[in-house]
């Protein structure tokens, strides 16, 4: 697990984005869920194709990800905006997000300007989005571990009781063969 933790709004440069890659990996290779704390600005345009090439490179990495039928839980935490937000970090199975956190791709004010409209005042924080689907649950960070505990009990079990229906049907098909090779 990754955690991108700062007290001012970072951005995701090569470096991050290699993490992140190489994250995915050991996830795939050891066969474990991967759960990942969004936090950020977005990426780091002044390193101009590098961070553009991140949204596609972590984008299919999750692909990969999923692919092989591991969970990526996604906990989004105080900003998550940008490239962040417009690649990897919506893409998980499941979206946790603490309370009241921002969660955007452009700012309010490029918005408001662009629809000519006003906009709510709760507009691009963790319980907009919750309230329009893009966040499934509102976790404090204290109870996320319970939570995060909870869900992938329930998805790594059914995905067990999945993978062993297929090999029932697998064994059973391949059993006429058998007897007919003999």
């Amino acid at each position: 697990m990754i955690e991108v933790r700062s007290s001012y709004v970072v951005t995701m440069a090569a470096a991050e984005g290699e993490a992140f890659l190489y994250a995915v990996q050991h996830a795939i290779e050891n066969k474990n869920p991967y759960i990942f704390f969004p936090c950020g600005g977005g990426q780091r345009m002044f390193e101009s194709p590098i961070a553009l090439a991140n949204m596609t490179r972590t984008t299919l990495a999750i692909n990969e990800l999923k692919k092989n039928n591991l969970p990526y839980i996604v906990c989004f935490t105080d900003p998550t905006a940008g490239g962040i937000t417009a690649s990897f970090a919506m893409l998980g199975d499941i979206h946790f997000a603490e309370p009241g956190c921002l969660i955007a791709f452009a700012g309010k004010r490029v918005i408001q300007a662009t629809v000519k409209e006003e906009l709510s005042a709760d507009f691009q924080t963790s319980e907009f989005c919750e309230k329009h689907g893009f966040v499934d649950r509102i976790v404090h960070r204290k109870d996320l571990r319970k939570d995060i505990c909870n869900i992938l009990s329930i998805l790594l079990k059914r995905q067990s009781e999945v993978n062993s229906e297929s090999l029932n049907e697998t064994s059973e098909n391949i059993e006429p063969l058998t007897k007919t090779a003999s």
